[in-house]
């Protein structure tokens, strides 16, 4: 079976149909992964960047890193006036990720565990998109090398069937996704941490 290209039916889908009207809530890991996928999409679609990482239990990390999150949005949306990139910050819920990870502790990175959290997240994410009206949900998780971008679509897609509010289909580490969210980083001074988030991806890297 041919492996399916994620990120030509994301540039299918915008390019197909008008959605500079539309509103997409993005779901946003962090501000380096955030950079390009947010000047990716910009005029394209109107943009909410949601950050919900209950996976990120330190409290002062996960602060941290929605701040950075803020200060990129401010940034670009001064550099790209017609963007209007708006940001919504949500709950700090830790006890839900240490229940969903639940006895899959010692299981290594890229396996069920992180299965388990790219379904919170996105659920969550589709649940307020839903809510509040959006057209569609996407993630910013697809950037990353080290994340299997066929598992985080195919969970968006289930979840937007049982949510009942579209997907947006990404695979943003295309087309030099990864180097160019690398440059704005330098560029615009994020803090780009070394670890995913949860407690079990930091000590893979102690």
């Amino acid at each position: 079976m041919n492996a399916v290209n994620y990120q030509k039916k994301l540039d299918e889908i915008l390019a197909c149909e008008d959605t500079r009207s539309k509103r997409l809530l993005l779901h946003a890991c962090c501000a380096p992964c955030s950079s390009h996928c947010l000047t990716y999409l910009e005029g394209k679609i109107r943009i909410t960047a949601y950050y919900y990482n209950p996976n990120i239990t330190d409290r002062a990390e996960h602060d941290k890193r929605a701040e950075e999150l803020k200060r990129l949005v401010g940034i670009l949306n001064s550099e790209y006036p017609e963007a209007h990139i708006e940001t919504a910050i949500g709950a700090f819920e830790p006890e839900l990720f240490y229940e969903a990870a639940r006895g899959l502790e010692k299981e290594p990175e890229r396996g069920s565990r992180c299965a388990k959290c790219f379904e919170l997240r996105l659920r969550e994410t589709a649940r307020k998109a839903r809510a509040e009206g959006y057209d569609f949900f996407a993630t910013t998780l697809t950037l990353s090398p080290l994340k299997d971008a066929r598992l985080i679509n195919e969970t968006g897609e289930r979840i937007a069937r049982e949510e009942g509010v579209s997907w947006l289909p990404s695979d943003f580490k295309k087309q030099e996704g990864f180097k160019h969210s690398v440059k704005l980083s330098d560029k615009y001074g994020l803090y780009r941490q070394d670890y995913c988030g949860c407690p079990f991806s930091k000590r893979g890297t102690e």
